[in-house]
This record gives C-alpha cells, sequence and structure tokens, in this order.
C-alpha cells in the first residue's frame, strides 16, 4: 500500500466520498445524493484502470440517478418528503427473473466485447445495485437487503482485483446496511404510529 501511489489516492478518495454518502443513506439523510454523485464519479476510474468496466458503467447510472433521488427524497411525489414502505411481494415475481436474465444477458456481452475479469459477477454487481439503488430512491426497505447481497457479492470481487481497500470498505458496506435495514424499520414504525395517530386525531 504505497500512500504516494495517485491510483492509491484516487481510491481512497472514492471509498470516503462513497463511505460518507452511505452513511448518510443509512440514516435516511438527503445528502448522501450529493456526496455519493461526487463518490461515484471518482470510483469510474477506479474501475476503469482494474477492467472492471459493468462496475464503470454502474457508477454513470449512480450518478444520474442520484439527482433523481436527491429530488425525489426532497420533493416526493406531491410536494412532500418520501414516507419509508415497504415493496409488494407480488413485486419480487417480476423482479427476480428479470435480475437473472439482466445479469447473464449482460455477462454474456462483457465476455464476447471486453476483457472484462469476472465478467458475470461484475454484471451481477451492477445489475443488483441498480435495483437496489431504484428501490432507495423509492425509500424502500427491501433496497437494503439488496444491498446486503450486492456487498456480499462485491467483496471478494474487488479484493480478487488488487482494491483491498475497496474491498474492506464494502465489507462495512454490509455491516451498514444491515444497521440501515435496522434503523428504516424503526422509521417505518414511527410512520405508521403517527398516521394512526393522526387518524385518530
Amino acid at each position: 500500500m504505497n500512500l504516494s501511489d495517485p491510483a492509491f489516492q484516487l481510491e481512497l478518495a472514492a471509498n470516503i466520498a462513497v463511505a460518507g454518502s452511505i452513511l448518510l443513506a443509512g440514516r435516511n439523510n438527503v445528502h448522501t445524493w450529493w456526496l455519493g454523485i461526487a463518490g461515484c464519479a471518482l470510483f469510474a476510474l477506479v474501475f476503469e484502470r482494474s477492467h472492471l468496466y459493468a462496475d464503470m458503467v454502474l457508477q454513470f447510472f449512480f450518478i444520474a440517478i442520484s439527482v433523481l433521488g436527491w429530488w425525489q427524497w426532497l420533493r416526493g411525489d406531491h410536494g412532500a418528503p418520501l414516507p419509508i414502505t415497504s415493496l409488494r411481494p407480488r413485486a419480487w415475481a417480476w423482479l427476480a427473473p428479470l435480475a437473472v436474465l439482466a445479469t447473464f444477458g449482460y455477462g454474456w456481452m462483457l465476455t464476447r466485447l471486453t476483457n472484462a475479469y469476472a465478467p458475470y459477477v461484475d454484471s451481477a454487481v451492477l445489475v443488483l445495485s441498480v435495483i437496489a439503488q431504484l428501490l432507495m430512491m423509492r425509500r424502500k426497505l427491501e433496497s437494503w437487503w439488496l444491498w446486503l447481497l450486492v456487498n456480499s457479492i462485491a467483496v471478494p470481487l474487488y479484493y480478487s482485483r488488487g482494491l483491498h481497500l475497496t474491498s474492506i470498505l464494502y465489507v462495512g458496506f454490509w455491516i451498514n446496511a444491515l444497521v440501515a435495514q435496522r434503523h428504516w424499520r424503526r422509521l417505518m414504525r414511527g410512520q405508521a404510529d403517527a398516521s394512526l395517530a393522526d387518524a385518530g386525531a
């Protein structure tokens, strides 16, 4: 680990920005979005240098969706901030097959068109992250379960490419996702209790 190495410094800056963003997301703080945009821009450069092209493309998606997520969390659907809600069970009936098909489809494309490392694993990180990010943008509780799965896949992938700092960060993300899921669940119950109290007033 050479602290004067520009590649390490880039990875370190990306990790600091994204770590701050993830911690803020776990606390249901809207400032997660602008900090995440900065971190994702840095990580796009990190992954391009490591030939993890699906992860590089994923960062551009995150930047675009973060702008929308920022607006959604502030404004919601009808001018009010979005509440935390749970995904309807029937949504998984189409989300799960879509995730599998997209993972294999994008992995196959990476295999044919690039020199990507571990294309199908890399693709799984991309696809599941996209779904998790979209759910988080809508403040869906289940987004954190998907982040737990993403982080479980990403840790060994990044470690195998020598991105040791990033793999350690993703271990921290795994822990944060577990804590955040519990925190969001408590907030959601608090919202329900407040609604019942308002209805009874």
